[in-house]
């Protein structure tokens, strides 16, 4: 059985999304649920569904291996990060190679780096009068959204629509495709 942990700092739909669609798996598992933000509602969600959340801090992330080790506890075949907004260090990225995927809301290289997150990245494709956007899975690398790209899936973007219009269409992308992806290269 294949180990998921998942990186998230907000609500955790994505999150959600996967655990669900892993549940009945012979395949697959979230075995964990890792947090930067000790008040994220994807801790609830975790827990509702009867899989082991933690948060941690910057140091314990960055400065020390105490989230490496973790990890290294948790033995993860695939590291995915669905909304966690903090750049990978490298001391982890290092002990897994190729094993941390990211779902971003743009057809990257546009709307990428730091500060390139949720709705800003939303509004940015309407201000700048985008006709499509979409998500983009990459791997994870030492720098923001610069990773090899996975899969990549497009959607219009009429010239009325808002950054919410945007938002939802993109959300539509990450529910269907996400865990259809992560269980792809869980079985390569």
């Amino acid at each position: 059985m294949k180990r998921i942990v998942i990186f998230a700092s907000g609500s955790g739909s994505n999150a959600e999304n996967l655990i669900k669609f892993f549940h009945n798996s012979d395949n697959a598992s979230v075995i964990q649920i890792l947090s930067n933000n000790p008040h994220a509602k994807v801790l609830e969600r975790a827990k509702k569904l009867k899989v082991s959340a933690l948060s941690f801090n910057r140091i314990a992330f960055s400065k020390t291996n105490d989230v490496l080790n973790i990890l290294n506890t948790s033995k993860p075949d695939l590291i995915v990060l669905a909304g966690f907004l903090w750049k990978f260090p490298e001391h982890i990225l290092n002990a897994f190679p190729n094993k941390v995927i990211n779902v971003h809301p743009a057809l990257l290289p546009k709307f990428g780096g730091k500060g390139m997150y949720g709705m800003h990245v939303h509004e940015a494709v309407v201000q700048n009068k985008e006709t499509e956007t979409g998500i983009t899975i990459h791997y994870v690398n030492e720098h923001y959204d610069e990773g090899a790209i996975i899969f990549q899936a497009k959607c219009n973007v009429d010239s009325n629509d808002s950054a919410e219009d945007v938002a939802r269409k993109i959300h539509e992308l990450e529910m269907e495709h996400f865990p259809k992806v992560v269980d792809k290269l869980l079985n390569e």
